[in-house]
């Protein structure tokens, strides 16, 4: 609409919006606050007694906070529809300094669980910040005279809400799949899993969903006819080599350094070594399909500048299919035939997450050529990018075998990562990356 001149009917559907997420939302809150120990039940049920108990307490104060989150991303979509991509990736950040700050405050004494329901709170304070210090700018965007008498808008986003919700949350229900049948592979396998889907969770949200985020305005901008989907193709194109040049080297880590970064994000206190091991098996997993995962979503957003929400929702069902199949195949039958520990079978959950995200990838990829003609990701291209990605991780194997990890799990991680990252950057500089040459010169230009 905004493209379009249409700015009082674009005010309109913002409000609209606002106003039907938060009638749904409350409900939905009621509804998670009243029913927490039956979704406790839902989403781990081998959980029992205090550990039970304790979850349901958490998930009754948590609830109202994701609520609160819900505006957050409403606000997200207002500034990116106006190209301001900065505040809304960055109001986070009040969320994150809201629980290290009240942990830091409450935590000396405090037992473990008593500690955790505090966090929980904290957590719900800083949703409220992280809406709040949007407010200001979305304020101003939506300011102005609306046209209440036009609904075309609001019909639309009503009737594309559901199957855009079921293709982005896939990735949300792939993950409750997960953590219930890793609440059956015994004690420890829930939280390492957690903490794999933390740290591999990260390359999807900083590169594939800031990039589909950036593109996804741009594209449908170029909505309209058919001599405008070259500049649709081409755009995809550019995202997935942006993709592709961060999620590559990150899929790489996750493989060759996956208990270095375990190691430095979170061992200490009671997180050992062996914890730290026991997470990287699991990330080794993930990065089979973390190129695929991530570059699903640009394509996604490509369907949803063409106004489609459907074909991408379908494909996102057969995702999930496949990744619940061989989630159950690979994570609970195959290790007690074999004759493994069972707790391996968290690491055969990623495997299967990341099969299926090949799968959906494709079907959207093949879609989408029939529509806009064939966007291609460049073979060359990613083979450059692979052998970088080897040379890389070479160099920081051999970082660990001269003794960087005597500098401890943290001191190591950040020296071993940070020399890995670099050779990464020169090596692929040097076989003239144009993502790397502009990401020098942008570095030079700051300095």
């Amino acid at each position: 609409m905004r493209a379009e001149g249409r700015d009082p009917e674009a005010t309109h559907v913002a409000r609209a919006t606002l106003g039907l997420l938060a009638l749904v939302t409350s409900i939905l809150v009621l509804l998670g606050v009243l029913g927490a120990p039956i979704l406790v039940d839902l989403l781990f049920g081998g959980f029992e007694g205090a550990k039970r108990e304790l979850t349901v307490q958490l998930v009754r104060v948590l609830f109202p906070g994701i609520g609160i989150l819900v505006v957050s991303a409403w606000c997200l979509g207002i500034l990116n529809s106006h190209g301001r991509f900065f505040l809304s990736y960055a109001a986070p950040v009040a969320w994150n300094v809201t629980i290290i700050a009240s942990t830091l405050l409450v935590a000396p004494g405090r037992a473990p669980a008593d500690l955790t329901v505090l966090i929980a709170w904290a957590a719900v304070l800083g949703s409220i910040l992280q809406v709040a210090v949007q407010v200001p700018s979305v304020r101003r965007f939506t300011r102005g005279t609306a046209h209440p008498g036009t609904v075309g808008g609001v019909k639309t986003v009503v009737r594309n809400f559901g199957p855009a919700l079921l293709t982005r949350g896939v990735v949300q229900i792939s993950a409750w799949v997960d953590m219930l049948i890793a609440s059956f592979l015994g004690t420890g396998a829930v939280t390492a899993l957690a903490s794999a889907q933390m740290i591999g969770v990260l390359p999807v949200s900083l590169f594939g969903m800031s990039v589909s985020a950036a593109e996804l305005p741009a594209m449908s901008r170029e909505r309209g006819d058919d001599s405008r989907h070259e500049a649709i193709r081409q755009r995809l194109e550019s995202g997935w080599r942006r993709i592709a040049f961060y999620v590559i080297p990150s899929a790489g880590a996750f493989l060759a350094l996956g208990q270095v970064i375990s190691g430095a994000v979170f061992q200490t206190g009671a997180f050992t070594a062996r914890d730290s091991a026991y997470v990287w098996l699991i990330l080794a997993g993930s990065a089979l399909g973390l190129l695929a995962t991530t570059a699903a979503r640009l394509t996604s957003s490509a369907f949803f500048a063409l106004g489609d929400t459907r074909t991408p929702f379908r494909f996102a069902s057969v995702r999930m299919a496949v990744g619940v199949a061989l989630g159950v195949l690979l994570g609970l039958v195959l290790p007690p035939r074999l004759g493994l520990d069972p707790r391996i079978g968290a690491a055969g959950l990623t495997l299967a997450g990341g099969i299926a995200g090949w799968s959906e990838f494709w079907m959207l990829r093949r879609s989408l050529a029939r529509r806009i003609g064939t966007a291609r990701f460049g073979v060359r291209y990613v083979a450059l990018l692979w052998g970088a990605t080897a040379g890389a991780m070479a160099t920081g194997w051999i970082l660990i075998g001269a003794g960087a990890l005597r500098l401890g799990s943290l001191g190591g991680g950040i020296v071993v990562l940070g020399v890995t990252a670099g050779v990464y950057l020169i090596l692929t500089w040097l076989l003239k990356i144009p993502e790397a040459r502009l990401l020098v010169s942008r570095s030079r230009r700051g300095a």
